[in-house]
């Protein structure tokens, strides 16, 4: 099995723009890595071709293999754009909050969905159903094969080897870097080069009120999808290993909204949570510094819920509108950035 031309070629080499307004004036420079420019639209198709490629090479999936995922949404959709592209069967467990969007790109590319409808009874949360629903399927189905993005090393590998040493091409010195959580695959293959390499890069991980990832799960509060989880992923680095800062879901909102309106860029909900954390960090960032973000996703596949403004105000409230407004009026006296806080809420 081939798993180096075609659509396989088109991934990473994403480019870094400067973010001139997105903020307004700042006295730090702030920069961007597009991921929503790989083909399947996100970063999630870094690790799922390198979790597909080390699969075949040692011999796991073959011709006729049925690939089972649980996903919210990209890394589904990345694996089910390779696996078409290899007549590979794809079955991805998903649940409520992924977009109708998702679940209509991931029939395009032939995948079997497998709707989780009710949380697991004893956290409240659809990550265990999920991933126990995944369990069953693999026991149904011989030799069928899960990568497992919450636990295989090549999710983490694979910014190792190529958004990091990308961003640094691109950029030289980044003093600051600020990555979105979920899986930390990003976050984890980012911080591993910065410290084997010994870049005096600070790396902050961006999680969301609600999530387990450097927080406390609070049992299914959550509405959109791509940043935190419902588990402590085993690759997530360990406290205190980066500076963490946490926002909330409606800034993840007021945050995309601020990229399209300043910058035309049509982002997804984690960007936006990693832009607002840039916001409220804003006034300890060093003057002169150069400070770097993750843009994960493509926006489009959010217009049902961040960029609606219906959908917005149901959920967050009328005033939710007018937040972009706010992400510009400053930071937060308790940023991470001046005093090196493990977790700041």
């Amino acid at each position: 099995m081939t798993i180096d031309e075609g659509v396989f070629r088109a991934v990473g080499a994403t480019p870094t723009v400067r973010l001139a307004k997105a903020l307004g004036d700042t006295p730090f420079a702030l920069y961007a890595k597009l991921e929503m420019l790989n083909p399947g639209g996100s970063s999630k198709d870094r690790p799922a071709l390198a979790m597909l490629r080390n699969a075949v090479r040692e011999g796991i999936v073959r011709p006729g293999t049925t690939v089972v995922e649980s996903s919210s949404g990209n890394l589904a959709i990345s694996l089910a754009q390779f696996c078409n592209y290899m007549d590979l069967p794809f079955i991805c467990v998903v649940d409520p909050k992924t977009t109708p969007v998702n679940l209509r790109l991931l029939r395009l590319y032939n995948a079997r969905i497998e709707m989780v409808a009710e949380p697991d009874p004893a956290t409240g949360e659809y990550l265990p159903a999920r991933l126990a629903r995944v369990q069953r399927l693999l026991s149904e189905i011989p030799g069928s094969y899960w990568p497992n993005q919450y636990r295989n090393a090549e999710n983490a590998r694979s910014h190792f080897e190529t958004t990091m040493p990308e961003l640094v091409a691109s950029l030289g010195r980044i003093d600051l870097l600020f990555v979105g959580v979920s899986t930390c695959g990003t976050l984890r293959g980012c911080s591993d080069y910065v410290r084997e390499r010994g870049l005096p890069t600070r790396v902050v991980a961006v999680d969301v009120a609600g999530s387990a990832v450097y927080g406390r799960s609070q049992g299914g509060r959550r509405k959109l999808p791509g940043l935190g989880a419902a588990i402590v992923p085993p690759l997530r680095p360990e406290p205190g290993s980066v500076d963490t800062v946490t926002v909330e879901e409606r800034d993840c909102v007021a945050g995309c909204r601020l990229l399209l309106r300043r910058e035309s860029i049509l982002a997804g909900a984690s960007s936006g949570g990693v832009l607002a954390a840039v916001a409220r960090c804003r006034s300890r960032i060093p003057d002169g510094a150069v400070c770097a973000v993750i843009l994960p996703d493509r926006g489009d596949r959010y217009l049902d819920t961040v960029y609606d403004d219906e959908w917005v105000a149901r959920e967050f409230g009328a005033e939710a509108l007018r937040e972009p407004d706010r992400l510009l009026s400053g930071g937060s006296a308790d940023s991470p950035i001046a005093d090196g806080q493990e977790e700041v809420s």
